[in-house]
């Protein structure tokens, strides 16, 4: 492989892994605060793409302001799951919480069959899903570069920004650290954890709807199980990272982005093992950190 063939492929490489980041990072929270794998957010990931779809397609927006119109659906649709499915069960066994996880993902996937349909709707630019100029190619001396990926790397960028913002420099983001370490010393001091808690499923949510459109717009198809495979991997990425970290699961995802790509790049024909090299790498670090790269090892009480 030549160098400019290296360069196209790693460009490939971080457009996927910042993808995969920003759907770890939605299990990464969600498992910092409550310690609950919300094995629904591959299918919010789904529903953020459906959203997009029908904006455009039935209710006529234009395709950004479909977009837009998803993030914040898919945001509610977060929070809403919280109220109605996790809230009650907060103080129940682990193991119930995590039984209702996986309810509410079979809920999500049936209802998407009932109400979608069960056939794939193309996501094709054609139809005004997105511009068609996103698809034109960038020359870089010998290297052709879709718009699409320059456009995905830059929005996974703002919202990674974003999200520190959020995180580190609002009282939002403080009460989130706060309550991720004890809820009720948090709650004594004067924190709304209910608000917190939901605000970080919307958040995560949210993030889930801008990688879930990224990816529609890069395989331009969505069917009800469409977040079941990258939901997945964004799951490895956020243990691999430390799951509970969020730099930890933007690190996972851009390592399993990078593995992807480069492994087929360089090793085409075990480009149909792709998947199988993100459990892989999950096995190799949990034998060699099994708290993640990132993760710090959490002592409980007995």
């Amino acid at each position: 492989m030549n160098f400019a063939g290296f360069l196209q492929h790693l460009v490939n490489a971080f457009s996927l892994g910042g993808i995969y980041a920003l759907i770890a990072i939605g299990y990464t929270m969600v498992y910092g605060i409550l310690r609950l794998i919300n094995f629904a957010h591959g299918d919010i990931f789904t529903y953020g793409i459906y959203f997009a779809f029908y904006g455009v397609i039935l209710f006529l927006m234009p395709w950004w302001a479909a977009f837009i119109f998803s993030i914040f659906v898919t945001a509610f649709l977060g929070a809403f799951i919280e109220r109605i499915a996790y809230r009650p069960l907060r103080n129940a066994p682990r193991i119930s919480a995590l039984i209702t996880a996986i309810g509410v993902s079979f809920f999500l996937e049936n209802f998407a069959i009932v109400v979608f349909g069960g056939r794939a709707k193309s996501f094709n630019p054609q139809t005004g899903i997105y511009p068609t100029s996103f698809l034109n190619m960038i020359d870089i001396g010998d290297v052709k570069i879709p718009v699409l990926t320059f456009i995905t790397i830059g929005i996974v960028v703002l919202a990674l920004l974003l999200l520190m913002w959020i995180v580190y420099k609002t009282k939002i983001g403080m009460a989130m650290r706060a309550i991720s370490k004890d809820i009720p010393t948090t709650k004594l001091m004067g924190v709304n954890a209910d608000r917190v808690i939901s605000f970080t499923f919307m958040l995560g949510s949210g993030l889930a709807a801008i990688g879930g459109i990224l990816w529609a717009m890069k395989y331009p198809q969505v069917y009800p199980y469409t977040g079941m495979i990258p939901g997945l991997k964004a799951f490895i990425a956020a243990v691999v990272g430390g799951i509970g970290s969020i730099q930890g699961a933007m690190i996972g995802g851009f390592i399993l982005g990078i593995s992807e790509i480069m492994i087929v790049a360089f090793v085409p024909s075990l480009a149909g093992y792709r998947d199988a090299f993100a459990y892989a790498i999950l096995l190799f670090v949990l034998l060699v950190k099994p708290t993640g790269i990132l993760g710090v090892e959490v002592s409980e009480k007995v």
